[in-house]
């Protein structure tokens, strides 16, 4: 005989306790425990969907020595009909992968992936996409407002997964994209949509389908307030590949990231615009990025940034103005605030510059998120920048990290870097002396000038002596900025 009885499971970490608690114990969140019902029958030897394995009756499972000489297959990568979607990929689709989009609401999440049906239909290969959220009529509609008019591209309204998963299993479809992985359900399960008990099993029979089938599955997911991925971290470690769909919505850019890729890259950037006609691709996006940059602005300088395996040439902008108030403001939007918190120590300490009473604000132009450290000397300079009330020369470049004792440590990748700024236009580059011996002399030939520096002293030097226009106004005292 089934019995039911009734768990408590928190809705952030998946934590089961008897009874309702006010705070988990394991996470710490407040009020995130929901009942569930449970039902235990007797075992079965049904499969679920966390099995992989495909043995006929009669049969064991098999094992590979290491001893033994494994071939590597050749997988052919599909592509999705934007390079920059492959680039974040690692290349393209890879039959059998198991991939979750995430993003905010409205970001186009639904828009990304009805183009990327298209365009894989292009290359004759079929897809089925399931709407758990909108009707047929509604999703239809929409795909063909985008331009999506394939009959390789079927679609359905379906929130019940075990229809889903037989539906697949008679068309068996290239590519199957479920949206959402919260709006889905299995009938087993008494717990509602989107609990962590119907996420995760949902997930692992899906998961089953696309190894034992070969068959790509996308999988939209919700955000939570806090940016993460609804539903249990053990979502995330199912997957193959997590891409997380970033941008403002009054922005008319989206940046996809790949946080977790298993046949590629972590940390790629694709980016893409925002248009009537849905989601275009931004091929170089340095230029476009830079393409509104005022040379002769105050407090404004370039970094070279790394985004995976692709340079990036971003703005990164200082404002300093005197406060009145004993606790002046430190805003960084777009850049670590506790490393803005350091970089004015570092120039207060070894600068002799006080910024204890002016208001410093930080800004990574396009709405960029930058998290590297070698974002230190840009961010410096355009600080010195605004307090001094001087510009800086609109060829010049900036990338190497700041350490606690004054230092300027070296960066990765500095060559490819150097080599996206040159394509860009700029012919001055200022970078940490540490990474001088991977400059080779054919740069001597582009008429491109490297300045290393070894501290923050001889970063003030040279902000003085690229500045263009004459000290106006400056926040901090005016002999600590003529050094």
């Amino acid at each position: 005989m089934a019995k039911t009885k009734s768990i408590y499971v928190c809705q952030e970490c998946g934590a089961q306790r008897a009874r309702w608690e006010g705070r988990c114990s394991d996470c710490g969140t407040w009020n995130s425990l929901v009942e569930e019902k449970q039902v235990s029958a007797a075992p079965t030897k049904s499969t679920r969907g966390w099995s992989l394995g495909q043995t006929e009756k009669g049969q064991t499972l098999k094992t590979i020595k290491l001893s033994e000489k494994i071939v590597e297959a050749k997988t052919q990568r599909g592509t999705t009909g934007f390079s920059e979607l492959d680039r974040v990929l690692g290349g393209g689709i890879v039959p059998g992968s198991y991939i979750l989009v995430g993003g905010d609401p409205g970001i186009g999440k639904s828009t990304l992936l009805l183009q990327m049906a298209g365009g894989v239909a292009h290359h004759n290969q079929t897809v089925l996409y399931v709407s758990a959220e909108e009707s047929v009529h509604q999703t239809a509609l929409r795909a063909q407002r985008l331009g999506v008019h394939s009959e390789n591209v079927e679609m359905i309204s379906e929130s019940l997964l075990e229809n889903v998963i037989e539906l697949a299993k008679s068309k068996k479809p290239d590519v199957l994209v479920i949206d959402s992985i919260q709006t889905v359900y299995l009938s087993e399960i008494q717990s509602a949509p989107g609990s962590v008990s119907q996420v995760r099993e949902c997930a692992g029979h899906l998961m089953s389908l696309a190894k034992n089938l070969g068959m790509t599955i996308f999988l939209v997911g919700h955000v939570t307030k806090e940016g993460n991925i609804a539903g249990p971290r053990v979502l995330e470690h199912m997957v193959d590949t997590v891409l997380s769909f970033e941008g403002d919505p009054h922005h008319q850019f989206r940046l996809l990231r790949a946080i977790k890729n298993r046949f590629g890259a972590t940390n790629e950037l694709g980016v893409f615009q925002m248009q009537n006609s849905g989601l275009s691709e931004v091929l170089n996006p340095s230029e476009f990025f830079l393409e509104d940059r005022n040379l002769e602005a105050i407090g404004s300088s370039i970094f070279a940034a790394m985004e995976g395996s692709r340079p990036l040439l971003c703005e990164i902008q200082a404002l300093t103005a005197s406060s009145p108030t004993a606790m002046p403001r430190r805003t960084a939007l777009g850049f670590d605030h506790n490393r803005v918190h350091m970089i004015l120590a570092v120039l207060d300490k070894f600068l002799k510059i006080d910024s204890s009473h002016a208001d410093v604000f930080i800004n990574v132009v396009g709405g960029l998120r930058v998290t590297e450290p070698a974002a230190d000397l840009a961010a410096a300079a355009a600080i010195l920048s605004s307090a001094s009330g001087s510009s800086l020369s609109g060829a010049t470049c900036f990338f190497g990290e700041i350490g606690l004792t004054g230092e300027v440590r070296a960066a990765n990748f500095a060559v490819e870097r150097v080599k996206e700024a040159v394509k860009l236009g700029f012919r001055r580059i200022v970078l940490p002396e540490s990474n001088r011996k991977h400059m080779s002399d054919e740069w001597k030939k582009q008429s491109v000038t490297f300045v290393f520096i070894k501290e923050v002293r001889d970063l003030m030097r040279l902000v003085n002596g690229l500045q263009k226009t004459p000290h106006k106004s400056s926040q901090f005292p005016k002999e600590s900025l003529d050094l």
